[in-house]
C-alpha cells in the first residue's frame, strides 16, 4: 500500500511518500480501508518531534473514516470512523490506504456524514466532548467557550445539544460574526482585565464553566468564574507557564481541568464517537463545511501548508 511515513523527526522533510506492505490484522483487530483521513496540527507536530514517545518509523494520522475489510464478521463491510492516541505515535496511523487497530476502536459512521466529513471530526469533537464531560456541563450550565477554532465550534455545538446556556468569545471580528450567524451569543475579546465585565453582561453571577481553547485566557478567566466554577484548558503558551491568580481561584472554590486528547486510546474514543455520533443523524449537530480534500499523495504539500497556518480543514483522500 502507499502511505506517508517518517523515520526521523525535527523536519517535515523527513516525511516521505512510500510503498509499504499492507498491514495484517491480528486477533480482535480490524483492517480498515481508509476513505478519508483528517490532517490535524498534532500530526504535523508529531513529524516535527513534539511528542517524544513516538516510535519510528511511523505512518502519521489520527482521524479516519473508512470501510472494514477484515475482522470480526459483524463488522465486515461496515462504514466506520475512529481516532485515538495510539495512531501515528506508537502504532501506524491513518495517512495510508489501510490502517489496523482494535475491533473495539472503531465506531459506526453516522449515515448523514460523508467519509470526508467524518474524518474531519475525530480529534476536535472527542476533545470537546471530554471537556464538557469532565467540567460538568449539563442542561442549564452557564458556559463560556473562548476561541474560534474547530474544538471551540465542537464544544458550542455539543453544549447546545446538552441544553447548556452558551456564550462564545473570540478575538477577531470575523470569528465573532461567524459565531453570531451560527446563532451563538458572542463577545469580542478585548483586554484580559475586561473579560469579567464582558461576561457579567451575559451571566450576572459569572460563568459556571469556562473552556479556554486558546491557552492564553486562564488568568483572565478566574475573575469571570462563578462560585465553584471550572476552567477547562487544552493549550498553554509556548513556555508552558501562566501567572495564575491562585488566591482568587480558591476563594471562589474554583478548579482547573486539563483536557488532553492524547490520554484516550482508540477504544475510549470509539465509545465517545458512538455517544455523540447519533446526534448528526438526528439533525442536532451541524454538518462540517469548508473542507479541503486533497489526494493522499499530495500529503507532503498539505503538511507544509498546515504548518504554515492554513485555516481550512485538510482531508487526505487515498
Amino acid at each position: 500500500m502507499n502511505a506517508l511515513q517518517f523515520s526521523a523527526t525535527g523536519d517535515l522533510a523527513s516525511l516521505q511518500w512510500v510503498e509499504v506492505p499492507t498491514p495484517v490484522p491480528g486477533a480482535d483487530q480490524v483492517l480498515v480501508r481508509i476513505k478519508a483521513a483528517g490532517l490535524n496540527p498534532s500530526d504535523v507536530k508529531n513529524v516535527l518531534g513534539r511528542f517524544p514517545y513516538t516510535t519510528l518509523p511511523r505512518i502519521p494520522g489520527r482521524d479516519f473514516a473508512g470501510v472494514v475489510e477484515q475482522g470480526p464478521a459483524e463488522l465486515l463491510g461496515q462504514e466506520v470512523w475512529g481516532t485515538g492516541k495510539e495512531l501515528g505515535f506508537f502504532a501506524d496511523g491513518s495517512h495510508a490506504q489501510y490502517v489496523v487497530l482494535s475491533a473495539k476502536g472503531v465506531a459506526h459512521k453516522p449515515r448523514h456524514l460523508s467519509f470526508a466529513q467524518a474524518a474531519s471530526l475525530g480529534v476536535p469533537y472527542t476533545t470537546a466532548w471530554d471537556a464538557l464531560e469532565r467540567s460538568g456541563v449539563v442542561a442549564g450550565t452557564r458556559l463560556l467557550v473562548i476561541g474560534g477554532g474547530a474544538v471551540a465550534s465542537a464544544a458550542l455545538a455539543l453544549a447546545k445539544v446538552r441544553g447548556a446556556r452558551v456564550l462564545a468569545a473570540a478575538r477577531r471580528p470575523q470569528q465573532v460574526q461567524t459565531l453570531q450567524v451560527q446563532g451563538y451569543p458572542s463577545l469580542q475579546l478585548a483586554q484580559p482585565e475586561a473579560l469579567a465585565a464582558q461576561v457579567a453582561e451575559h451571566y450576572v453571577d459569572g460563568a459556571e464553566v469556562i473552556f479556554d481553547t486558546t491557552g492564553f485566557w486562564l488568568p483572565a478567566a478566574v475573575p469571570a468564574l462563578a462560585t465553584f466554577g471550572r476552567i477547562a484548558i487544552i493549550a498553554a503558551p509556548v513556555d508552558g507557564h501562566v501567572q495564575l491568580p491562585a488566591l482568587a481561584l480558591y476563594r471562589k472554590g474554583g478548579s482547573v481541568v486539563g483536557i488532553n486528547s492524547l490520554l484516550y486510546g482508540v477504544e475510549a474514543c470509539a465509545a465517545m464517537l458512538e455517544q455523540f455520533g447519533r446526534y448528526f443523524d438526528e439533525g442536532l449537530l451541524p454538518l462540517p463545511e469548508g473542507l479541503y480534500e486533497s489526494p493522499l499523495e499530495q500529503g507532503l504539500e498539505r503538511y507544509a501548508e498546515v504548518n504554515q497556518g492554513r485555516g481550512e480543514k485538510v482531508i487526505l483522500i487515498p
